[in-house]
């Protein structure tokens, strides 16, 4: 077991205490691949589930304590594009948000992150990574595994654009002359890989649900959102569910255009693993979680088209330093930041007016006396 101390300093100026990863080893034997296809494929063969797990976890508590310091839940979308942001008097400088997007998923708030913090972000991936030195990843339940890798790419994403911020797009950021999503910047049990290799060269390639592509933040306001918890096995089937729900029924996720249905491009890139008749399968897999608006519209289109895209990035200030005019000894604090949390708020409390939910109640995946093994598994 390691112990590192990682501190967030943030809005409500928290500093994080030293936590721990829990990791035991394991000689279980790694399966074989029977679906490698190239060298590439080969690499990540090692990772491949095994079918007899050992009934290990990895505790993740200071990358949830972290979570819940720097991401702000926008709250669910009421499907309603909001106004324009009011620029500041006697200038044409853009500050903060103008997606439509902005009052939907999450926000990270990267003006707090300082180079302290991020060197702690670096020290917790390295950390995250060394557990494959003494725990066969591969022979854990397949949840806890699913966890692992969840949690590692999203730290990883969140390290490296504190790193390049500020920033308005995250995949305009390069590692070494390469797109961050194709930096092979991550080494677990001596492989190297990239952000994009987490997702689909190991859990797209052994995760038949495609409910685990909302588990992926990839920095970006039209892409799934950062959770604030961290991914765990006993909880890691109820968020991505919850995590689906949110997307699915969100302006990011489908919107209507007469008689088309127009979705996230999410979908076009994930087809190959999980949209093989593409219209047929991702509509069906949207209406398991559409709500009453969006299962109206399901039924009220034909066509299908993936040309939903918004690439700025998901942070409170829109990746952009901003001026600081209001005078408050918060450091980063911009005029953009500010409206936006005021446009939140603002959405919320109609929401609660209008008596619409804006939580959600996560159940742990929990084993009973007398149930099978890995009953609750995300396959």
């Amino acid at each position: 077991m390691r112990s590192i101390g990682i501190k967030i300093c943030v809005v409500l100026g928290l500093m994080a205490a030293p936590a721990a990863i829990h990791a035991q080893s394991s000689a279980a034997p790694i399966a074989d691949t029977n679906s490698a296809q190239s060298a590439a494929a080969n690499r990540f063969a090692i990772f491949t589930p095994t079918t007899t797990p050992i009934r290990h976890r990895i505790d993740y508590d200071i990358w949830d304590f972290a979570l819940k310091n720097i991401v702000i839940s926008m709250g669910p979308s009421n499907r309603s594009v909001p106004f324009a942001p009011v620029r500041p008097l006697g200038t044409r400088m853009r500050q903060g948000h103008n997606s439509r997007y902005r009052l939907e998923g999450s926000m990270v708030g990267f003006s707090f992150l300082d180079a302290e913090v991020i060197a702690s972000l670096t020290e917790y991936r390295r950390d995250l990574e060394s557990v494959a030195d003494t725990l066969d990843i591969s022979s854990l339940p397949r949840n806890e595994q699913l966890a692992f890798w969840l949690n590692l790419h999203n730290v990883a994403m969140v390290e490296q654009i504190a790193n390049a911020w500020p920033v308005r797009q995250p995949r305009s950021i390069e590692i070494d002359g390469v797109p961050l999503d194709d930096a092979p910047f991550i080494t677990v049990a001596g492989v190297a890989m990239s952000p994009r290799d987490i997702r689909e060269n190991i859990v797209f390639a052994n995760w038949r649900n495609p409910k685990v592509i909302y588990g992926f933040w990839r920095g970006e306001i039209g892409g799934p959102e950062l959770e604030r918890e961290a991914y765990t096995g006993a909880n890691v089937s109820s968020l991505l569910d919850g995590g689906a729900t949110n997307f699915v029924n969100s302006l990011r996720g489908t919107q209507k255009n007469g008689d088309r249905l127009d979705i996230s491009a999410l979908y076009d890139e994930t087809r190959r693993f999980y949209f093989s008749d593409f219209e047929t399968d991702v509509r069906a897999h949207i209406a398991e979680y559409a709500n009453e608006e969006v299962t109206d519209i399901l039924g009220r289109t034909t066509l299908v088209r993936a040309s939903i895209r918004e690439w700025d990035i998901a942070d409170l200030s829109g990746g952009s330093r901003g001026a600081n005019y209001l005078g408050s000894s918060r450091p980063g604090i911009s005029p953009g930041m500010a409206q936006l949390l005021i446009q939140r708020q603002q959405k919320l409390e109609t929401m609660e007016r209008r008596e619409e939910r804006t939580g959600r109640v996560i159940f742990s995946n929990i084993d009973l006396p007398g149930d099978p093994p890995n009953k609750n598994a995300v396959e």
